[in-house]
């Protein structure tokens, strides 16, 4: 059997799964406030990371980076609940929670770990990037670049930018 059709096949088994866990994970926006999270886990699964937040907080995150686009969020209270749980890898939820001088660990207690790690710049001026894959206003496949300065752990800047691994170019190579 020629390559193509082995890769072909891969892709759709890979897309099959991240539907299937998409569509799973999209109902968690939909759980109430307040909800237990021994529940919530029951119905959609255990987070697949957490940290703790330097005033305490407990922060949980369904994420389907590295290669899927989207991810929710959420801070448990005290006694084990959930407040809102909403998406996380929007255009609004960037503007309002990505800034200047966050630090790495507060970017990934805020957003789950990033899709890739990388450098950019010359070596004099290098710098380390976090990507986050995303759908940039719902509906194109984008990046949040996040640059980390030259320390590779102060927030810098970031913006959005398309995808490579949709590239119509790349994805029939």
């Amino acid at each position: 059997m020629p390559r193509h059709i082995y890769r072909l096949a891969s892709r759709a088994v890979a897309l099959t799964a991240v539907l299937g866990a998409l569509s799973a994970c999209a109902n968690l926006a939909q759980v109430p406030p307040g909800a237990p999270m021994a529940e919530v886990t029951s119905q959609f699964g255990r987070p697949n990371f957490e940290c703790n937040r330097a005033d305490g907080t407990h922060r949980v995150i369904w994420t389907t980076q590295p290669s899927g686009q989207y991810a929710w969020g959420t801070d448990l209270t005290a006694d084990g609940r959930t407040e809102q749980i909403v998406p996380i890898l929007t255009d609004p939820y960037f503007k309002q929670h990505l800034a200047q001088g966050m630090t790495a660990e507060q970017v990934q207690c805020e957003f789950g770990p990033p899709a890739d790690i990388s450098g950019v710049g010359l070596p004099s001026v290098r710098e380390t990037v976090w990507a986050y894959r995303y759908k940039q206003s719902g509906v194109w496949n984008s990046l949040m670049y996040v640059y980390m300065g030259r320390d590779g752990n102060h927030v810098t800047r970031y913006h959005p930018g398309p995808d490579p691994l949709y590239d119509e170019d790349r994805r029939w190579r």
